[in-house]
């Protein structure tokens, strides 16, 4: 987790944490996460915090406790497939108000996405 460039607040880099390792399937259904205060000392934070993050992702329905039992990646399909869907959403909302104000014509901004879709593809592949 980076937290060295992110202005938001910690709990929430940690439910974006879990979104990304579930949305590349680092995390599988029914996969046991670290309990509150293990990820806590991993994270060096405060156990609140991760009790926070780990409450709004069971609201949220990414995760389950059951009583006395360790909490675990929901094994809702669903639930699981919207966080991809979310992650890029939101990763194209941020973009798109960051050059909506230099008034970059769709087409122009379609070929340099792809274009650097593209050549980091290709650069990731040589690493």
């Amino acid at each position: 987790m980076d937290r060295n460039n992110n202005r938001d607040p910690v709990y929430l880099q940690i439910i974006r944490y879990f979104k990304e390792k579930i949305a590349i399937g680092e995390l599988q259904p029914g996969e046991e996460v670290p309990s509150r205060r293990e990820l806590a000392h991993r994270l060096k934070v405060n156990p609140n915090t991760v009790q926070r993050a780990y409450k709004e992702m069971e609201q949220q329905g990414l995760i389950y406790t059951e009583r006395n039992h360790p909490s675990k990646i929901t094994t809702d399909i669903n639930a699981l497939g919207k966080v991809r869907d979310e992650l890029i959403v939101e990763a194209v909302d941020t973009f798109v108000l960051s050059v909506r104000s230099i008034n970059v014509p769709v087409e122009e901004l379609l070929e340099l996405v792809r274009a650097k879709y593209i050549v980091q593809d290709d650069e990731e592949v040589k690493a």
